[in-house]
């Protein structure tokens, strides 16, 4: 949460928006927000935290834990039309990195206005490679494209 806080600015250049979503009331986000996420971040959460106290949003997102009654964390990335373009769910002791996701969201965003010609090749950046998929890139990505390029 401190580092998605903390990155806000550029995930709204980006045009995104970020809500956070846990089976916490609004009460214990208050209390989570103003007496821990301030002290990580200046002026704590810029973002909505919505509670999910019957676990609704959760067991919709395939993240509800029936046995202990809980949502693992994830990351949903959601396109303008409300697809889910990508999605990573991690147990607790394991967080997240925000770089990734501004990649991606980079990538997911390029293909958009591509209207669908171009694709990313693992570990793409802005500025980078991609390909254009089609009859003649069958058989032929080796061609433009190979792993160890990705950095």
């Amino acid at each position: 949460m401190s580092a998605v806080a903390d990155k806000y600015a550029a995930l709204q250049e980006l045009g995104v928006e970020v809500i956070s979503v846990s089976v916490d009331s609004h009460f214990v986000h208050k209390m989570w927000n103003d007496y821990e996420l301030t002290k990580m971040v200046e002026g704590g959460v810029p973002f909505h935290m919505a509670s999910d106290q019957a676990g609704n949003v959760g067991r919709a997102f395939g993240v509800w834990d029936e046995n202990q009654g809980i949502e693992l964390r994830g990351r949903f990335i959601i396109d303008p039309d409300g697809v889910i373009q990508a999605m990573e769910v991690l147990t607790p002791p394991v967080g997240r990195k925000f770089a990734e996701t501004i990649r991606q969201i980079k990538a997911f965003q390029h293909v958009r206005a591509s209207k669908g010609t171009e694709a990313m090749p693992a570990g793409w950046e802005p500025g980078q490679l991609t390909l254009r998929p089609g009859p003649d890139l069958v058989g032929n990505v080796w061609k433009v494209w190979q792993p160890k390029m990705e950095k």
